[in-house]
């Protein structure tokens, strides 16, 4: 059956990738010793297929920022590859990241304009063209006046794209709000320079004497309390300006919980207000009224409204559209398709006290994403952490991370960034989401390759792996989480289908295959991996399945391959001597 597809260079050569275990550096962790975030060094591709066993279907929110294919000369990548070799290295992680995502989960991905075209298209292989969500054009540069360099057939680039997909289309959560947030004062320069009408410019000084005089039903049957206010004050923002010797600044900024605008509304809860203030003969010029919305911003609160007038025009709150930022008031407007961080760019080079040039995203870009796809105590992921910046907002957002980074910079720029973040740094998006420090995270080194070459090139267990190291990795293998039973010397691990493991070093005798028999109910099932046993004990027992070490995993993947990197330059070896340093597999 034809489909379309992108076709390249390597397309379906691409080989099967060997599940490593993760090895624990408990020297490099950092806060809270209970948490479960998890900053990983190594390859990316070997990280998300040793997460994949545990973390599949669990994670909510994936951003990945990877290499733009585009010569950018930063010192950390190699930004610049034949395009085939770039689309092989990206279309087997997309894969996997697809396999982590859970059913309500999404998938960021930021990129240029050289290779966006080709990633939307393997993307909707991978993820299928119906989960494609939206592409997203983000501001990242500005861009004033005729730079010198020489003439140029092209136009200056100054937005970067953000493909946007689904896991399932269908059980995707409406995205809350994404806002663009101006202080008021410059909202309204900026009103009066394009000749608009601004409309907010009354202020409720004194709400007056709240006086009960009746209530009427809304739709529904629920009452709405109508009351009568006196003695209220309603003054312009220009008279209380000139009375109080105010700039418009300082005006708005101190009336802006207040200021409103008198609105005919359409709805029928005015028309029963309407109804009401005739029933009842109020003669006051402004009423409230007390009642609880079904629906909206406010639903299933006891909620509070002002009319004015004799039509009963309904008071639309600034405050209603805005919110205040570090005492500043700010109007926030829902956001389309096209994200302007311009305003975040200037200081984006002290943030995390890390400098990553032609890489480094704002917090703020981050933030908007989280805020809209999670809640906190949700995973996410970034397979491509550069300077830190996605794992540094999940933490002060409270969500949990995997970030996963394989260049040098996971330990001169992530590590000391996520433990600044711990101890409460206040760059970035800290005041904003009020973060004061605490949590903590683990940190990983991806194990080396479970089989080697002997000098005769024969297949063999590699001489870095202890005992416990080996036993996890054979699970992992052959698919089942290592979970010692320590009740249980032979029960190793479980797979999905419930069926245990045991893994072992020593020869297996028949004695020994007859003992652990006799523990394992008929209806159970056990895998045993030995470097040898006994003749004829693989068919010994219906429910006991016996493999030789290393024959068992050998046709599992490729093995010893330690080039997946995207681009990377220069990765960090370790030692023989530095593989004893680690406390648990």
């Amino acid at each position: 059956m034809q489909k379309l597809e992108l076709t390249w260079i390597g397309k379906g050569e691409e080989p099967a990738v060997e599940p490593r275990i993760l090895l624990h550096d408990s020297s490099k962790d950092y806060g809270d010793p209970a948490a479960e975030n998890m900053l990983i060094h190594g390859d990316n591709l070997l990280a998300l297929k040793a997460l994949e066993q545990d973390y599949a279907g669990q994670v909510k929110c994936i951003y990945i920022d990877p290499p733009y294919n585009v010569d950018a000369m930063n010192e950390h990548y190699e930004d610049f590859v034949e395009h085939s070799v770039w689309l092989s290295r990206m279309m087997p992680r997309l894969r996997i990241l697809r396999n982590l995502l859970s059913e309500e989960g999404c998938i960021w991905i930021q990129i240029s304009d050289e290779e966006q075209a080709y990633l939307k298209v393997i993307c909707d292989e991978v993820f299928g063209r119906r989960n494609f969500v939206n592409m997203i054009s983000a501001n990242m540069k500005n861009i004033a006046g005729a730079s010198g360099g020489g003439e140029d057939k092209r136009l200056k680039k100054n937005c970067e794209y953000i493909l946007v997909y689904a896991k399932n289309y269908d059980t995707l959560p409406l995205f809350k709000g994404a806002y663009e947030y101006t202080p008021i004062d410059i909202l309204v320069q900026q009103y009066r320079e394009n000749g608009v009408s601004w409309k907010y410019t009354s202020v409720l000084a004194n709400e007056g004497e709240k006086v009960y005089v009746g209530s009427t039903k809304d739709g529904n049957g629920d009452e709405i309390k109508i009351y009568r206010r006196d003695n209220f004050e309603i003054s312009s923002i220009a008279s209380l300006m000139k009375k109080e010797g105010l700039t418009e600044r300082e005006a708005y900024y101190k009336y802006s919980e207040m200021l409103f605008e008198a609105k005919d509304a359409q709805s029928s809860i005015r028309q029963r207000v309407i109804d009401a203030k005739k029933e009842f003969k109020i003669d006051s010029d402004l009423i409230s009224i007390e009642y609880v919305p079904k629906s909206g911003r406010n639903k299933g609160t006891v909620y509070e409204q002002f009319y004015k007038g004799d039509k009963c025009r309904l008071f639309a709150w600034l405050r209603d559209v805005g919110e205040m930022i570090d005492g500043v008031f700010h109007k926030k407007d829902l956001q389309g398709t096209y994200w302007d961080f311009t305003a975040n760019i200037n200081n984006l080079t002290k943030e995390g006290n890390v400098v990553f040039p032609h890489g480094k995203k704002p917090e703020r870009l981050l933030e908007r994403i989280f805020s809209m796809t999670t809640n906190p105590g949700d995973v996410v992921l970034d397979s491509f952490l550069g300077s830190g910046t996605t794992a540094a907002v999940a933490h002060k957002m409270g969500r949990k991370y995997l970030a996963i980074e394989l260049g040098e910079h996971c330990f001169s720029h992530c590590l000391p960034r996520l433990k600044a973040v711990v101890d409460g740094e206040q760059g970035g998006i800290s005041k904003a989401v009020e973060w004061q420090g605490g949590g903590g995270f683990k940190f990983y080194e991806l194990a080396p390759t479970l089989i080697v070459k002997d000098k005769h090139g024969n297949p063999v267990i590699s001489d870095k792996y202890n005992a416990q190291m080996l036993v996890a990795a054979i699970a992992k293998l052959n698919g089942y989480t290592y979970a010692p039973n320590p009740d249980v010397y032979w029960n190793q691990g479980a797979s999905q289908t419930g069926s245990y493991i045991y893994v072992t070093t020593e020869y297996l005798t028949a004695a020994q295959l007859d003992e652990i028999s006799s523990d394992l109910p008929d209806h159970e099932r056990l895998l045993i991996c030995a470097p040898a046993f006994d003749v004829g004990l693989g068919k010994r027992y219906e429910n006991i399945n016996v493999r030789k070490i290393p024959q068992s995993v050998l046709d599992k993947c490729e093995y010893g391959a330690e080039d997946y990197n995207l681009n990377i330059i220069n990765p960090p070896e370790l030692d023989a001597d530095e593989w004893e340093d680690f406390e648990d597999a």
